[in-house]
């Protein structure tokens, strides 16, 4: 399996089209997944999104410059992209949701993503973000505040309230759910 920096390298060269292709077949899970959380489960917006996303990385790619990682990159193109889109209404994420205590004692791990998915509709977009890039992708805090151009200190402060926001939830409803 060729590194990142080879296929890049391949694609600028020549523009090779395979070679762009083992990107995206590498990169669309994890992009898709970051783009569901922060739609709130919205399957066809974060298709859409990964679609431009990918257009986008593909047509600006030799302005890469390799000082993060390619993934890194990537999110950072999708997440411009879906400030974009709300910011311009073109659709609506106060998406409701209902969450019960036995849904969130699945082990089913699809089951799983989709409360995550449904969970992401209780914060704000900011800690959607963070939180998503922080616990979803593994993310440090300097590569969530590269990513969002959000201070670092902001990044963290994002990611307690968010953590405090689903536990609250979570505890709320299961003392509904006793």
């Amino acid at each position: 399996m060729l590194p990142d920096n080879e296929l890049i390298a391949k694609v600028i060269a020549h523009n090779d089209s395979h070679a762009f292709a083992l990107l995206v077949k590498r990169y669309q899970s994890n992009i898709r997944q970051f783009l569901r959380r922060l739609t709130a489960g919205d399957y066809a917006m974060a298709d859409d999104l990964a679609q431009d996303c990918f257009m986008t990385a593909f047509e600006k790619l030799a302005q890469y410059n390799g000082s993060g990682s390619f993934s890194s990159w990537l999110h950072t193109l999708a997440y411009r992209r879906f400030l974009r889109v709300i910011q311009t209404g073109a659709q609506k994420y106060e998406i409701p949701c209902d969450v019960s205590w036995q849904k969130l004692t699945t082990k089913d791990s699809t089951d799983q993503d989709i409360l995550a998915e449904s969970l992401m509709s209780y914060l704000d977009v900011k800690e959607r973000t963070v939180i998503t890039l922080s616990c979803a992708d593994g993310m440090s805090h300097n590569e969530i505040a590269q990513v969002t151009g959000i201070p670092l200190g902001t990044v963290k402060s994002h990611i307690a309230k968010a953590k405090q926001k689903l536990h609250d939830l979570m505890s709320k409803d299961s003392v509904e759910a006793s």
